[in-house]
């Protein structure tokens, strides 16, 4: 292959407006499994979702994924009796006290969906020598789950739900939508408009988990580097992760002078 001159960027492309934008998508995103409204995605809207996906950063620049695009019933009815025997085979995992309360969670949205996509991840699409797959190998599988993260960006300012299905035995799934055994499923999503976003995680309003605070998961320049060390904590990081913590992330951010 020819190599082609470089084209670069302005180094300074992005707006306040836009940053604000961005970081409201993030704020905004949830997992999304018991809202989605029977509403069809049109193609145009699914188009830009999915070249959002395709455009995630991958090693080696190998794009090491596919999009199955799930909209038949019956296609769908066979991933959900994939997910039924591994949920109930899940709840048997949990103690006494949490697998009536793991029972009530609704947990996917396959059959609602109007859209289901499995992202997918083919290991061998750039040989068997990688760059940046040389020492880490599973880089090609965190690449794919990179795409999955732009996608879901991407729905959610579309106005789009997205529900991640991880329940599922990964042949079960291969089998269900005829996926080689050489090709590796990534994910299983439910996409589509929702008859509204919950304000925190579904599982967090459950009482399940916490949301962990960022500044007991930071470190500086070694494993368990605290405030005070060199290069430990600022005022400044340690302000802005207390707004964080009070909820006021956003309000920080659209304060903020910068461009």
């Amino acid at each position: 292959m020819q190599e082609s001159a470089p084209v670069f960027q302005d180094a300074c492309p992005i707006s306040k407006s836009d940053r604000i934008g961005l970081y409201k998508t993030i704020l905004a995103r949830r997992d999304v499994r018991a809202e989605f409204k029977p509403d069809p995605i049109p193609d145009h809207v699914l188009s830009r979702v999915l070249m959002a996906a395709h455009l995630a950063p991958s090693v080696g620049f190998m794009q090491p994924w596919n999009f199955v695009v799930i909209r038949s019933p019956q296609a769908k009815r066979k991933v959900h009796d994939a997910f039924l025997a591994a949920n109930a085979e899940a709840a048997e995992m949990f103690d006494a006290g949490r697998r009536e309360r793991y029972r009530r969670l609704k947990l996917e949205g396959i059959m609602e969906a109007p859209v289901n996509v499995c992202v997918t991840c083919d290991r061998d699409r750039a040989g068997p020598v990688v760059i940046g797959r040389t020492h880490i190998p599973i880089m090609d599988q965190y690449s794919a789950v990179c795409a999955v993260q732009n996608l879901w960006l991407a729905a959610r300012a579309e106005g789009l739900g997205v529900g991640w299905v991880s329940i599922l035995r990964q042949s079960a799934l291969r089998g269900a939508l005829g996926i080689p055994t050489t090709i590796i499923p990534i994910a299983y999503l439910c996409v589509g408009y929702v008859a509204r976003f919950r304000q925190r995680p579904e599982l967090e309003d459950a009482g399940w988990l916490p949301r962990l605070p960022l500044q007991d998961l930071v470190f500086f320049d070694r494993w368990g580097g605290e405030e005070g060390e060199p290069g430990g904590l600022t005022s400044r990081i340690a302000e802005a992760m207390a707004l964080a913590r009070q909820g006021r992330f956003m309000a920080a951010i659209e304060a903020d002078g910068g461009a």
